[in-house]
């Protein structure tokens, strides 16, 4: 992917800053966190857990995506959605 190296210290520093313990990506960016894990041992970072997921479309196939304008988790919560509903759609099951 080709993306500024702003993109990638920004990241690092940001989440770093919010104290963000778990992220979780799609699979596009597995490699990405490679070179976020070296910034954060350059920065005496503790890294946090990294989850990647495949990635998640809809029924057009098309890839959820910011950049793409897909529906959003607010918007899915505007309309009455519950976190199960989201789970079933997503073709996982919800831990009790």
């Amino acid at each position: 992917k080709d993306t500024p190296t702003s993109y990638h210290l920004a990241v690092v520093l940001d989440d770093h800053l919010q104290g963000v313990t778990l992220v979780s990506r799609g699979e596009d960016l597995f490699h990405a966190t490679h070179l976020h894990r070296l910034l954060q041992a350059l920065f005496g970072i503790t890294p946090p857990r990294y989850y990647h997921h495949n990635l998640i479309a809809d029924s057009r196939g098309e890839r959820l995506a910011k950049r793409n304008r897909a529906i959003t988790l607010r918007h899915l919560r505007d309309i009455g959605r519950t976190p199960a509903d989201i789970w079933k759609m997503l073709g996982l099951q919800q831990r009790v």
